[in-house]
């Protein structure tokens, strides 16, 4: 069974979205390579393997989930002490390694060429292994032909002229008959068809003289003064064919009576497999390490933008305290500036991990560059002269568009930078395609159509040193104090994060081009989003804030206040469903992404939305990890306003996605039915009431207070029957209002002590089941309840 079909969670390893990030970055490799790929993880070595890897097994099909052991129990005696020493840590790289193998319905000796490479977990745990393999049993057999040949043909030297030709034509290996210092004799067709070479070609012509230069002796003069492997006469060099190619040759030599008889063996294909073993190595070392800086990167801005959340908002908040105070003001400003300047770090650092959110739209990435012309000329100065190229007929790319601006912006001005004080910058914008040939020579490129950005300087260039760590994070040539090292980090990241390509040509004294490749889009262009300018307004809509961290809970609840925004506050996800079951009636939901609890924040969006059908919902984060974002981008629908924010931009976005939430609400919304009976407004009738509310929930208790205050009554509350009593005894009170469940004495039990106290109380029974069976006459209110279902319970006493 293939993977996509199988039901994991019948394995040890479990269902496919539990996970953990290192399985699937193996998983995602193993299944994207083209050589035979097997990831075996765990204690109970799991299997988990590409279609390239199905040959090799054999008659061992639907291996997967199976254990590596079991599978393959008749080697294991050969096999266990290598997947031993991966799972140490330790990589094993094996060569025409034999195995006594079931297939075919019969037990065979096949040769394999193995990489055993141990896969780490983000805290440098082994927790699998990776096994590439490429099958070698028809090269070890050919060799071995190779060696019977040879032995064949010294005997046939000695014998008759007929047998001998009758194997020189035959050979499907290149053989050629040399003088000892390599003076080409003759060569069969087998040579001359692979390399090319004709026996004119050949003629004065030295076997030395066509083998690879870097991989012959400069004191060589004749064959013996190759290296022989091991002290035998088998050599291994590239060997040059007529179109200037070069095929890896194994070389068996044999010399008698004055000639060498050497038979070759072309082993590219097999060289080529051992490289790309090692390819598919450091690819998965490599995007373990980008998780692991990924995750620490994600933790570091998380808490970052929250400090800088804190001291933004209330920097903001001063800002009202301090009006008219011009030397307060600068001072103002600058810190204000310093929180910019930290925020922009700590993107930086997300963006490099591959974290940043994005939201792509499709777009003519051209109009976004020559839009930026105005700001560039500003940003680098009149020093600089500024060229924008974009071609004609320009494709579409799915992309960030401030993302793309935020990249520009970091080349040009490291291209600034590197002119020292004037030059000229190029920028140009067109179409370009990648294909199979140049993927090949690049590491994580997909051939395909790109919108490519080029940004080229005429600066003093990067040394091929320089080159080579140009997007390491934390690198720059800058002084000290004058760059993060951080820009062309960010850059990468992005391009990277967005499938696309990022490409260096730089010399010194000639300056730098560096050229980002965009994937092409062949959708229809997104309606460009205009920025508001208007002045910022608030608005008298319930807003539940739901935020771990205490203080940035306090600046945001005091921001939306100053607003007009009527706030609740959870201090987690699960408080915040608490107060959604309560029935309170509330607009938008403002919840960070990432909070302590079982609840998470996507979750307690949905239920919010099953319970509140209209309800607004509006994420914040410093880092989202993966739950809001997926491949890179925000979940279609989701809106996030980024950590840290200013008192304006969550200001707009409030009002935005609550004139959204609106919009849809008047598509969706069914005919009018009649209006409802008028409510009893106590607030305004004249009559509030003395009401003592028992509730063991905390945020229940506060939030139905708020209610009972907003409809004009006083309100005395406890947490359970016992503080209930005590306050009794100097608080006199007309209404009862209380949770059947409470801890120690019940509700019931309550209201009839309560009766005992005042004969004349009302009582209201609040509870959560469905079905509530009281032994008195007292009203049920059913939770979740808003205000006007508690209104309604309250006229009832009234009337009553």
């Amino acid at each position: 069974m293939k993977f996509g079909t199988l039901d994991w969670s019948l394995t040890p390893l479990g269902a496919r979205e539990t996970w953990p990030s290192s399985l699937r970055i193996a998983v995602n490799l193993v299944m994207a390579s083209k050589f035979p790929s097997c990831l075996v993880w765990g204690p109970d070595l799991t299997m988990i393997y590409n279609d390239a890897f199905i040959p090799i097994l054999g008659d061992k099909h639907d291996a997967s989930g199976r254990s590596f052991r079991d599978v393959w129990r008749e080697a294991w005696d050969d096999i266990g002490p290598i997947v031993e020493r991966a799972f140490n840590g330790e990589a094993t790289y094996i060569d025409d390694f034999r195995l006594n193998i079931e297939r075919h319905g019969k037990h065979e000796d096949a040769y394999f060429t193995f990489c055993y490479s141990p896969v780490f977990d983000e805290s440098g745990v082994v927790v699998g292994m990776l096994d590439t393999v490429v099958e070698t049993t028809g090269k070890v057999k050919a060799e071995h032909r190779l060696a019977a040949i040879a032995t064949a043909l010294e005997e046939q030297v000695r014998g008759t002229a007929a047998e001998r030709d009758l194997i020189w034509q035959l050979a499907s290996d290149m053989v050629l008959l040399t003088k000892a210092d390599g003076a080409i004799v003759s060569v069969n067709p087998a040579f001359r068809s692979l390399l090319g070479w004709t026996e004119d070609d050949l003629q004065g012509q030295s076997l030395l003289d066509l083998i690879d230069p870097l991989e012959r002796p400069d004191t060589a003069r004749t064959l013996d003064d190759l290296h022989m492997q091991d002290g035998s006469r088998r050599v291994e060099s590239r060997v040059r064919g007529k179109a200037g190619q070069y095929a890896h040759v194994s070389w068996s030599m044999t010399e008698h009576d004055g000639l060498v008889l050497a038979i070759g063996r072309d082993m590219s294909a097999e060289r080529e497999a051992a490289a790309a073993i090692r390819k598919t190595e450091l690819a998965l070392q490599q995007a373990q390490k980008m998780e692991a800086i990924g995750r620490l990167t994600g933790g570091v801005a998380h808490d970052f933008n929250n400090l800088l959340q804190v001291i933004s908002g209330n920097l903001q908040l001063l800002a009202n305290d301090v009006a008219g105070n011009a030397r307060a003001q600068r001072r103002l400003d600058s810190a204000l500036s310093g929180v910019t300047r930290g925020a922009k770090l700590a993107s930086y650092l997300l963006a490099f991990g591959r974290r940043q959110p994005l939201e792509p739209k499709v777009l003519k990435v051209g109009r976004l560059v020559i839009g930026m012309d105005d700001m560039l000329r500003r940003t680098l100065g009149e020093e600089f002269e500024i060229e924008t190229i974009v071609a004609a007929g320009l494709w579409n790319s799915y992309v960030d568009a401030t993302q793309v601006e935020n990249a520009v912006l970091n080349l040009c001005i490291n291209a600034r930078d590197a002119m020292e004080g004037a030059g000229k910058l190029t920028i140009e914008v067109g179409n370009a395609s990648l294909d199979d040939t140049y993927a090949r020579n690049h590491d994580e490129v997909t051939p395909g159509q790109y919108v490519m950005i080029a940004v080229s300087d005429t600066g003093t260039g990067m040394s091929p040193e320089t080159l080579r760590r140009a997007f390491d994070p934390f690198f720059s040539t800058k002084p000290e104090g004058k760059g993060t090292g951080l820009g062309l980090s960010m850059v990468f990241g992005f391009v990277k994060q967005s499938g696309g390509h990022v490409k260096i040509y730089s010399e010194v004294g000639h300056g730098t081009t560096v050229k980002l490749y965009l994937p092409r889009s062949l959708s229809n262009e997104d309606a460009i989003a205009v920025i508001d300018t208007q002045p910022v307004v608030g608005g008298q809509e319930t807003i539940l804030v739901a935020e771990d961290d205490e203080e940035v809970r306090t600046t945001v609840v005091e921001m939306l206040t100053g607003l007009g925004y009527r706030v609740l506050k959870a201090n987690d996800a699960a408080s915040a469903l608490t107060v959604i079951d309560s029935g309170m009636p509330i607009d938008l939901l403002f919840t960070d992404v990432v909070m302590p609890g079982p609840l998470r924040s996507p979750e307690l969006a949905k239920k919010a939305r099953e319970r509140l059908p209209n309800i607004a919902v509006l994420f914040t984060s410093g880092y989202t990890e993966n739950s809001i974002v997926h491949g890179g981008k925000l979940d279609a629908g989701v809106e996030l306003l980024g950590k840290p924010y200013t008192r304006e931009a969550l200001a707009r976005r409030v009002r935005h996605v609550l004139a959204s939430q609106a919009q849809r609400d008047s598509i969706t919304k069914p005919a009018a039915s009649p209006a409802p009976a008028p409510l009893l407004d106590f607030k305004t009738s004249g009559k509030p009431l003395s009401i003592l509310l028992v509730e063991d929930e905390e945020i229940i208790r506060l939030n139905t207070v708020e209610l009972l205050e907003t409809l004009g009554h006083r309100v005395l509350h406890a947490g359970s029957a016992e503080d209930a009593l005590t306050m009794l005894e100097s608080e006199p009170i007309q209404v009862l209002i209380t949770d059947i469940t409470l801890p120690g004495i019940s509700g019931e039990a309550l209201a009839g002590q309560v009766r005992t106290r005042i004969p004349n109380v009302s009582v209201v029974y609040a509870s959560g089941m469905e079905r509530t069976d009281t032994s008195d006459d007292a009203i049920v209110l059913r939770k979740p309840y808003d205000t006007i279902s508690l209104a309604r319970a309250l006229q009832a006493i009234e009337t009553a």
